[in-house]
C-alpha cells in the first residue's frame, strides 16, 4: 500500500496548531505576531522558540518557582531569565537574589519580592525592544507536573528493561485479578 499522495502523505495536520493561533488573549495574538516577524526577519533561533512556546497549552506551559527560577539563574549575572509561563513565589525561599525576569504573567507576591530586591519584571513586548534576538537572555521552563505524565512511556523497545520505568499503567484495580500475567511474570512472556 503506497502513500496517500493527494492527502500530501501521511504526516497531516501535525504542524496546524502553529497555523492558526488558538488563544483569544489578545496580548498573546499580538506576541506571536511580533514574534514571527522577527523570528523572519532577525533568522533569530530564540524568537522561533518563543513563537513556538507561545502557541503551546496552557498545560505545555508550566508555571516555574522563584527558587527554582532563582537557582537556574546562579552566575548569570547580566542576563534576563525568559519565562513563557507565569512566575511564582517561593514561600520556603527566605532571601530573593536580584533577578531580571521576563514572563507572560507574575503572581503579586512573586512581582514584589522580585521589585524588592532591586530585580525587574518586563513584559515579551519590553524584551523584543531590549534584545530582538534574544541576546543576554536565559530561556527556561517550569517542570511539567501533570498526572497524565505518569502514564507516558515505552520510549524504548520492549526487549530493554528500562522500557516500563517509571510508568503508571492505566489499570482499574490494584488487586489480584488485574493485569497480573504477561509482562508481569516470566512464564507469560516477559516480565518487568
Amino acid at each position: 500500500m503506497g502513500i496517500d499522495l493527494k492527502a500530501g502523505g501521511r504526516r497531516t495536520g501535525h504542524k496546524s496548531s502553529s497555523k492558526v493561533i488558538k488563544s483569544q488573549d489578545p496580548y498573546i495574538r499580538l506576541l506571536i505576531k511580533l514574534y514571527k516577524f522577527l523570528a523572519r526577519r532577525t533568522e533569530s533561533a530564540f524568537c522561533e522558540t518563543i513563537v513556538k512556546r507561545l502557541h503551546m497549552s496552557r498545560v505545555n506551559q508550566p508555571p516555574i518557582g522563584l527558587n527554582r527560577l532563582s537557582k537556574y539563574m546562579t552566575n548569570k549575572d547580566g542576563k534576563t531569565a525568559v519565562i513563557v509561563g507565569k512566575v511564582t513565589d517561593d514561600v520556603r525561599m527566605l532571601e530573593c537574589p536580584k533577578l531580571s525576569v521576563c514572563a507572560l504573567a507574575f503572581t503579586e507576591s512573586a512581582r514584589k519580592r522580585i521589585v524588592a530586591a532591586g530585580g525587574e519584571c518586563i513584559t515579551f513586548d519590553q524584551l523584543a525592544l531590549r534584545a530582538p534576538k534574544g541576546t543576554n537572555t536565559v530561556l527556561l521552563r517550569g517542570p511539567k507536573s501533570r498526572a497524565a505524565l505518569a502514564h507516558f512511556g515505552h520510549s524504548t523497545s520492549v526487549t530493554n528493561e528500562h522500557t516500563h520505568d517509571g510508568v503508571k499503567p492505566y489499570v482499574r484495580s490494584n488487586g489480584r485479578k488485574f493485569e497480573r500475567a504477561r509482562g508481569r511474570r516470566r512464564s507469560c512472556g516477559f516480565k518487568v
